[in-house]
């Protein structure tokens, strides 16, 4: 009866697993809410333009490359909680094991992750979030919306936002604390900086530019298929 069990259930799992990774719900391209989003995306410019640029420079000027490459590897790690998590919910198994891996090694030997070890051990970085998660759950995309101060998302991505947050390990810090206030500083300080060298990219109308972006990176990340017209 025992054995009976198991194989019925491994049989469903096996079942739930195929119907996980081959089917999804696509992004959508649709921007009904554009002339708002494009406000909000005016705001975020000038943000950027008057303090956070301008704080990425002085940090890129003040830390060496190799400290930043640290720093980098150190928040990659922190993200690994939310690839393993969401590679569970999404019946990804050999992603599972694959990004516990890399957690598990690069918290111990690469030195709480600030050497990426995993990497070099052949051991490559599985990206996931409840974004994703909902398109493998055939949860619709929803229009593209670009919210303040985070920027582009769809409605989907903008829900999945949220659980990504707690899954954060940092947020066990208490809100407003000076270590959680450093610890987010820093994090968006290096992804800003790291974003600088892709700015030469951008042709035309930014807006649409960064849209047709992001909404083709999200659709890659799901499908695996790269788009015709490849950012």
């Amino acid at each position: 009866m025992r054995l009976a069990c198991l194989r019925w259930t491994s049989a469903v799992m096996l079942v739930l697993a195929t119907q996980v990774a081959s089917a999804y719900e696509p992004v959508s391209y649709d921007d009904p809410l554009e002339p708002m989003n494009r406000k909000i995306f005016h705001f975020n410019e000038k943000m950027d333009q008057w303090i956070l640029d301008p704080a990425a420079r002085g940090y890129d000027k003040v830390t060496p490359e190799p400290i930043q490459g640290l720093v980098t590897s150190f928040f990659q790690n922190l993200g690994e909680v939310r690839n393993l998590v969401n590679a569970v919910l999404q019946l990804r198994i050999g992603d599972a094991a694959a990004t516990s891996g890399r957690f598990v090694i690069n918290s111990t030997i690469g030195m709480l992750g600030m050497l990426d070890v995993a990497t070099e051990l052949g051991i490559e970085r599985r990206y996931q979030d409840f974004g994703l998660t909902l398109a493998r759950w055939h949860v619709p995309s929803g229009p593209y919306v670009v919210l303040p101060f985070y920027g582009p998302r769809t409605a989907r991505s903008t829900v999945g936002f949220v659980p990504d947050l707690e899954l954060n390990p940092t947020n066990t810090l208490e809100w407003w604390s000076p270590e959680f206030m450093a610890i987010h500083t820093l994090d968006i300080l290096d992804t800003r900086n790291r974003l600088r060298g892709a700015e030469g990219l951008i042709v035309g109308d930014k807006y649409i530019f960064i849209r047709d972006a992001y909404l083709q990176s999200r659709q890659f990340m799901i499908t695996g298929e790269v788009p015709e017209d490849d950012f």
